[in-house]
């Protein structure tokens, strides 16, 4: 990342040393989720869809520890998988507009919740921003090369409400309570940012 991009990190201490925590990370571009993946202090395991687990590029993201995903129904080899990176004290990375977007948070999806309820584990948020579309670049998947990057990771913050609950209900809470934090962290990064 730092030899193509040039990634400003900030932040990157708020996210606890040890122990299972969830990044939640706004998706507006392909490279999103390896940036935060390049920078991030502690090792991440992005549930990312099954269509990228294709040719080489599927072995090496199986290789660096990456879960796939079917999207289209409830996948629950992906779903035993990520609970066991949390079990484990890992960091489980979600993008929770399930897709990528205009990356606002403004359509989050059940799963960040669910795992987040489920596992009891702190949500860290991150917003990545400069990597959107910008007329001008010579490869339109890819942010300008050299061009400048922010990471800016949030505090952590846990989105059940201490009762233990699992119904819909509850998921339902936690969504609301996970969707007013991750607003909110973007519009502080985007301040602390410029952008």
């Amino acid at each position: 990342m730092y030899g193509l991009w040039k990634p400003r990190v900030l932040g990157a201490w708020k996210v606890p040393a040890t122990g299972p925590v969830i990044f939640a990370v706004n998706h507006s571009h392909n490279i999103d989720g390896p940036m935060v993946m390049g920078v991030a202090p502690r090792p991440t395991h992005f549930l990312i869809k099954k269509e990228a687990f294709t040719g080489p590029l599927g072995s090496f993201l199986t290789g660096i520890g990456q879960l796939k995903v079917d999207r289209a129904a409830a996948d629950r080899t992906a779903i035993s998988q990520a609970l066991g990176v949390l079990e484990a004290g890992g960091v489980l990375g979600i993008f929770p507009e399930g897709t990528r977007g205009e990356g606002d948070f403004a359509s989050l999806r059940a799963g960040l919740a669910y795992f987040a309820v489920r596992s009891g584990a702190p949500i860290v948020p991150i917003a990545v921003l400069g990597s959107a579309e910008r007329p001008g670049r010579l490869i339109k998947a890819l942010p300008p090369l050299r061009s400048r990057v922010d990471v800016v990771f949030g505090d952590p913050f846990y989105a059940g409400d201490g009762s233990g609950r699992r119904t819909r209900r509850a998921l339902d809470e936690a969504t609301e309570r996970i969707q007013k934090q991750l607003t909110s962290h973007l519009e502080n990064a985007r301040r602390l940012t410029g952008r």
